[in-house]
């Protein structure tokens, strides 16, 4: 059977499935699901384990409902993007440059570009300290050991990506291996919080009570910081200050994280590669609902807990009976110290040597030892060795770097994959083989040097996905905003276009989407200073450009 009439047989059963009841639907649907999990094995990456374990260690409990709803809104956006692509059968990049501006365009591709090989770094480097910390034991950690394992993950990537694009076979098994590296994270992050709650540990009242937005959180810390920053006395509005900033990127690294700006660009091409067409437009919703929501907000649901119920406002894994800091985190806590040191006498501290900041750190009062503590880092090594009173060590480290190693993996594989599509529609080559394997190699390559060169000295590889996810949050209004244009393009989707109240609907749903993803994006940059201040402006002279291109291209179809 050829590949066109494959399509047209596909076509015909769909037809019959979206006249089924819901239940069967559902039921048919799940045999046919795919690039939906394609989604869910790049949004559980080191961005989304980071985001998760920072929330956990500064709010507690309080914003458990952040990252579901940024999944939500998300999935809102990438609806619509999968209607308009399913509509029209168009590669996006061509029909953003004829029907919305040529500038939002290139702005989305490179973009997406430059985040696909960023992202790679940090995640090359969290699967390397997942492989060398938690299934090694700290036995090898040389820059040897960590060339030999950089060599393995872009392997795997490049094999992975090669089943991919050797046709409608190779993609089923590829996302036969990422539905499995998905499977692997979720059961290993719930398999966390199942020991912590058959120990006891956990307090399901305010877990619980933590799904229940709190605004407040914006702006303000966590209440249960107010007493440990009262006790500073003098220094409470320094630490006030402090939590805020701090809370306020990490926030935006979860929400940035639920939904990035390369996962704007894999949807609508790896649906097109299946060769996806308006009778799948159901299948799609659903498919993202079971492949990205589900998994997404289970396993960062149980990183939140785990980290939360070891972590939040305790200090004793960094100060011990004495007070004194542990050898394995003196870094993270001076990181947090210098900031309290300088901020009492900055002219004094610009001029102190490293030991005379040892001595400063020492002298500090115990409440702002303390609070510092509460404050610094952790990484995937730390939560894993928290739960060992839990497991067992051995145990408690395989279980959880399997987790972390599961998410770095499929996110690699996945970042590879868009910026193989990236390059071939850079050079108009749509399924180019070739021009693939370049995109797929540029990125592997970006992140193989990550850990070998630009964070080989790094205290934490998991906080480093940090900076990186606030630059992705501040670029997906780009995307969002140019997909809620092309949804409302008559020029490009014709009798498609939604029209009453389908409209109504869509445009409300995406222009909430988009409004809350500019203002968080808005939000952190202003705290940036000049660079921010930059980047807003770019960002809102993109939004002009594109309306104006818009208004024009649509009013000569009208």
């Amino acid at each position: 059977m050829s590949e066109s009439d494959q399509r047209s047989r596909e076509a015909a059963e769909l037809d019959v499935i979206n006249g089924q009841p819901l239940l069967r639907r559902w039921g048919s649907y799940t045999k046919k699901s795919g690039p939906g999990w394609l989604q869910g094995a790049i949004t559980l990456g080191g961005g989304s384990l980071a985001g998760a374990l920072y929330l956990g260690v500064f709010t507690g409990y309080h914003l458990l409902w952040l990252q579901p709803l940024a999944m939500i809104l998300g999935v809102i956006m990438l609806s619509a993007i999968s209607y308009v692509t399913l509509s029209t059968g168009q590669r996006p990049f061509g029909a953003i440059k004829t029907h919305v501006s040529p500038v939002l365009a290139w702005a989305w591709i490179i973009a997406t570009l430059m985040a696909n090989i960023v992202w790679c770094m940090p995640q090359f480097a969290l699967a390397t300290a997942a492989v060398q910390q938690n299934l090694l034991a700290g036995k090898d950690t040389g820059l040897a050991s960590t060339g030999a394992i950089g060599v393995v993950l872009l392997l795997v990537g490049l094999i992975i990506n090669f089943f991919y694009e050797s046709g409608n076979k190779g993609i089923k098994r590829f996302e036969l291996i990422l539905k499995a590296m998905v499977g692997v994270v979720v059961i290993s992050f719930f398999g966390v919080v199942g020991a912590l709650a058959f120990a006891g540990n956990l307090e399901f009242g305010p877990i619980f009570a933590g799904f229940w937005p709190d605004f407040r959180l914006l702006n303000s810390p966590a209440p249960t910081f107010l007493a440990p920053i009262a006790a500073t006395g003098e220094f409470a509005d320094f630490w006030t200050s402090e939590i805020s900033r701090t809370q306020r990127g990490v926030m935006m690294t979860a929400f940035g994280t639920a939904v990035g700006i390369n996962m704007t660009f894999l949807l609508p091409y790896s649906m097109l590669k299946k060769s996806w067409g308006k009778s799948h437009r159901g299948l799609a919703i659903f498919d993202l609902s079971v492949g990205l929501i589900v998994p997404f907000v289970l396993a960062t649901t149980c990183v939140v807990i785990a980290a939360a119920s070891q972590f939040h406002t305790r200090y004793d894994d960094v100060l011990d009976e004495t007070g004194k800091v542990r050898p394995s985190m003196e870094r993270a806590f001076a990181e947090q110290t210098n900031k309290r040191i300088a901020f009492a006498d900055p002219v004094a501290f610009a001029a102190f040597d490293d030991e005379a900041k040892a001595a400063a750190r020492d002298a500090l009062p115990a409440a702002d030892r303390q609070l510092a503590a509460m404050l610094a880092a952790r990484d995937n090594m730390n939560l894993a060795s928290a739960l060992q009173p839990l497991t067992g060590n051995t145990i408690a480290q395989i279980v959880f770097g399997i987790g972390v190693l599961g998410m770095a993996v499929s996110t690699i594989v996945i970042l590879m994959l868009i910026n193989g599509f990236t390059f071939c529609e850079i050079f108009n080559r749509p399924n180019h083989r070739g021009f693939h394997f370049a995109g797929t190699l540029i990125a592997g390559i970006g992140g193989f040097l990550g850990p070998l060169y630009f964070w080989a000295n790094a205290s934490s590889k998991a906080a480093l996905a940090i900076p990186t996810s606030v630059i992705g949050g501040a670029m997906i209004p780009i995307a969002y905003f140019t997909f809620y244009l092309l949804m409302n393009s008559s020029s490009l989707l014709g009798e498609a276009r939604p029209r009453g109240a389908q409209a109504v609907k869509w445009n409300v749903l995406m222009a909430i989407a988009t409004i809350i993803a500019s203002a968080g994006s808005v939000w952190v940059l202003l705290g940036q200073g000049v660079p921010g201040r930059i980047g807003i402006g770019v960002l809102l002279t993109l939004f002009l450009l594109g309306l104006v291109s818009f208004a024009a291209k649509n009013r000569k179809s009208a």
